[in-house]
């Protein structure tokens, strides 16, 4: 992984929640703000760790999971650029209850504590956008879990594919997809075994739907895959 040095204030100043910052604010946080890098693979930190702060991610990804009591893992989420996470845990001020793992070369930003309240005690728009920020995450997960109770093992396999397609494709073409991880942690996301995975890829193969090629899926009917029953 490349270590030249990175511009931790610009980096900060893109992120919508900093956006509004003064620059002597936004200087304050990237004061306090510590990157990250770490290889595919990796522990950033375990479950039972105490947060000091929250990580954002420029580039890579990383795989938030915990180990059941008969030792299977559940992935609870798989993050990417642009995505934060760490947030409430740190407001609550109790242990990780997942464990953080990178799933490819990883470069985060580490934004301390410290910093995130005393930007609150100072600025009530900060504290909105916070908040904002820590709601939309809790009405996806919301979503997930009316998911995996309502939707069927199928229905969770076509909603996911269909997350990956790009914004406004051509509904009756075929469009291209690549799988952001491996098929074992996506069915784990999904609250599936990979068994279950691939029974319903080779389906929607099968059904005319879909041609699975390792990571890269085509999905030949997007509008056709959306209303399929299974």
């Amino acid at each position: 992984m490349s270590q030249e040095k990175i511009d931790i204030h610009g980096l900060l100043g893109r992120m919508p929640l900093f956006s509004a910052l003064s620059t002597d604010d936004l200087q304050h946080v990237a004061d306090a703000t510590r990157e990250r890098r770490i290889q595919k693979g990796e522990m950033l930190f375990q479950r039972g760790d105490q947060p000091k702060g929250f990580y954002y991610v420029i580039f890579g990804q990383i795989k938030l999971a915990f180990s059941s009591p008969n030792g299977n893992e559940k992935v609870v989420e798989i993050l990417g650029p642009h995505q934060s996470f760490g947030e409430a845990v740190m407001f609550m001020d109790r242990q990780y209850p997942v464990f953080a793992e990178s799933l490819a070369d990883t470069l985060l930003l580490h934004i301390t504590r410290d910093a995130v309240f005393n930007l609150i005690d100072q600025d009530s728009g900060f504290a909105r956008r916070m908040l904002a920020g820590m709601a939309i995450r809790l009405h996806s997960m919301v979503r997930d879990v009316e998911s995996y109770s309502l939707r069927s093992s199928t229905q969770r396999v076509v909603g996911y594919l269909l997350q990956q397609v790009p914004d406004a494709p051509c509904l009756n073409s075929q469009v291209d997809v690549d799988l952001p991880t491996s098929k074992q942690i996506i069915a784990s996301r999904l609250n599936l075994t990979p068994e279950t995975l691939s029974r319903i890829f080779h389906d929607l193969s099968d059904a005319g739907l879909i041609t699975v090629q390792g990571k890269h899926i085509a999905l030949h009917n997007v509008d056709k895959l959306r209303n399929y029953e299974g």
